[in-house]
């Protein structure tokens, strides 16, 4: 999981090559990977930059088109090229990031920002994450 604070009025996707200039996947053995497979991410990621970034890094994107965009490029007919390929079964599996930011919200502190402190918030989002993900692996072990 990889953290990246932004202000409130800054969109998503402005941070994108932030967030994965940070992401390490960890392994057993071996240096971490820099590159995932594939990216899922809802339409607030659906631009050219994006899609440009991803493609030249070898990343498989699964993030739908929005509406103007596939409005604009039926338009320019012919000329507007191929939509971009989409696996809904994959996509399916994003809802675990929505649940994720459920169970993140619910940490009084995170919901309502009372941290002035951007180092603090961001503390107390990774101490948040951790005890979730903590709390999942002793359910895990369990079962």
């Amino acid at each position: 999981m990889t953290l990246h604070l932004t202000g409130g009025n800054v969109v998503d996707c402005t941070a994108f090559e932030a967030v994965m200039a940070k992401f390490r996947l960890r392994r057993r053995i071996g240096r971490p990977r820099t590159r995932p497979d594939r990216l899922l991410g809802d339409k607030g990621y659906s631009s050219k930059k994006i899609r440009l970034y991803l493609r030249r890094r070898g990343i498989q994107a699964v993030i739908p088109e929005r509406k103007d965009q596939i409005a604009n490029r039926k338009r320019k007919g012919s000329y507007g090229g191929r939509p971009p390929t989409f696996d809904t079964a994959t996509y399916k599996d994003r809802n675990l990031v929505e649940r994720c930011f459920a169970k993140l919200k619910q940490w009084r502190a995170i919901a309502t920002r009372f941290d002035k402190l951007a180092s603090r918030y961001l503390s107390g989002a990774v101490i948040a994450s951790m005890m979730l993900w903590l709390r999942q692996a002793e359910l895990s072990d369990r079962l």
